[in-house]
């Protein structure tokens, strides 16, 4: 999900900082865009916001570069940049879409401050272990793993780019990375730790905090919810595996009606196709009456979605962070993430020493534990929904409004001896632009500025 997030200063502290966010969006309009992040999102900026449409999105598109993608992109990143940069200068550039190959064209050719907020680093060590051991992956075919040669050579390729993702990544004056597992992988890479925070994705969870929770739910129904785009390495079709086999058990453990939703977006043609495969999937596993998909729906369908299921299913190996896991916990839900990355290590952990969600990793473990869930008694369940509601990230840590963001420390580290009074410095010409004057703060983002979850 990538939603503009806009510095938070304190009231009056820049009263002339400029905020304007890049986007490849360039068949909508910018009060579409805003209209449509409070739609799905119920966010709302408090901050004017200035929209620059770039025509050279399709530079960065996957589909693209069918071999070499991670370098493919990466340097399409960078002619993507250069048409940002000729149509605003900004005086601090923050990325926020991993583009970090951007980076030094802005610091050194733009003469920007720069920034990176990581979702999700480019290469992962993780990654380089996949390809050495030779395992099969949605990034690692398996025609690549049963030749000996060509995993040696990937793996030098892979070597290259994360030694390549490295310089450039150091070029960052802050880095910003959103769970403990990005923060592990990006120390390794880039090696700024004296510049590198952990900064939650601002998660405005109150709307789902304020639904009561209930000893028993209102039907016998009850509903498994998962929630995320409809990519690869969200893996869904562990989801519909391991739904199949817990039908299997509920014949001969006389387990109440259940049925799956998967909540998600589609971005584009191929996550359309990626669906129509998963509807295939539970035709040829028999479950395709007790499956539903809702793409693209708006935030008051998912909220009492939310409201209403017993497990949030989230099967995705090395989560960075994992939003969606957030909100099923505020809603009510005991939350059944993979063991693995930032679900495990910051957010489905014990609160006082009572469980607040569980964890699996594989399609017997998920149908095991989604038995065992819907096999304890309505009390039981009650008590974990209360300890992940009370767990103390998700009350203080995570639950900001999604209008706000990093801290104002950022700002004021990346602005120091940027912010002068006007008598001070000279403006700053961009080509093609207007004169944007001493003392902007621009925080950039370069695409999908409205990609949903």
């Amino acid at each position: 999900m990538q939603i503009p997030r806009l510095a938070h200063c304190r009231p009056g502290r820049y009263p002339e900082a400029l905020y304007v966010v890049y986007t490849g969006d360039a068949n909508v309009s910018g009060q579409q865009i805003l209209e449509g992040a409070f739609r799905r999102f119920n966010i709302r900026l408090t901050r004017p916001v200035k929209f620059v449409f770039l025509r050279k999105r399709y530079l960065v598109e996957d589909s693209l570069y069918p071999h070499f993608t991670l370098l493919g992109q990466s340097l399409g990143s960078i002619f993507l940049g250069w048409e940002a940069l000729m149509q605003c200068v900004p005086d601090v550039y923050i990325d926020s879409m991993g583009y970090a190959f951007t980076l030094p064209l802005f610091k050194y050719l733009g003469g920007c401050r720069v920034g990176s907020y990581v979702h999700y680093p480019t290469i992962s060590t993780d990654m380089l272990s996949v390809v050495k051991n030779q395992n099969v992956g949605f990034n690692n075919a398996a025609f690549i793993t049963r030749n000996p040669f060509l995993s040696k050579v990937k793996l030098i390729y892979y070597y290259l780019f994360a030694f390549m993702y490295g310089l450039v990544g150091s070029c960052s004056d802050i880095v910003m990375v959103n769970s403990s597992w990005t923060l592990n992988h990006i120390l390794s890479l880039w090696k700024v730790g004296n510049c590198t925070n952990i900064v939650y994705p601002p998660c405005d969870v109150q709307t789902f905090l304020d639904l009561p929770l209930h000893e028993e739910k209102a039907t016998s129904e009850h509903l498994l919810v998962s929630i995320g785009q409809f990519r690869p390495e969200k893996n869904h079709p562990l989801q519909i595996r391991a739904f199949a086999k817990l039908l299997n058990k509920k014949e001969s453990e006389s387990l109440p009606p259940l049925k799956l939703v998967l909540i998600g977006g589609c971005r584009n043609q191929d996550d359309e196709l990626r669906v129509n495969q998963l509807r295939r999937l539970a035709e040829d596993l028999g479950v395709q009456e007790d499956v539903e998909f809702k793409i693209n729906i708006p935030f008051d369908e998912l909220k009492n979605y939310l409201s209403e299921a017993t497990v949030g299913l989230h099967t995705m190996w090395n989560e960075h962070f994992g939003i969606g896991i957030v909100e099923c916990m505020a809603a009510g839900m005991i939350v059944l993430a993979h063991n693995s990355g930032g679900p495990k290590l910051d957010i489905v952990v014990p609160h006082h020493g009572e469980r607040t969600g569980f964890l699996a990793e594989s399609e017997e473990g998920y149908a095991e534990t989604m038995a065992h869930i819907l096999s304890m008694s309505a009390e039981q369940r009650l008590q974990i929904r209360n300890s992940a509601r009370a767990s103390s990230p998700l009350v203080h840590s995570w639950n900001q409004p999604a209008s706000l963001s990093p801290p104002s420390y950022i700002v004021d580290v990346l602005s120091a001896g940027r912010l002068m009074s006007s008598d001070q410095k000279a403006p700053k010409q961009s080509p093609g632009m207007v004169t944007y004057q001493s003392g902007l703060v621009l925080e950039l983002e370069l695409e999908g500025a409205l990609q949903i979850l």
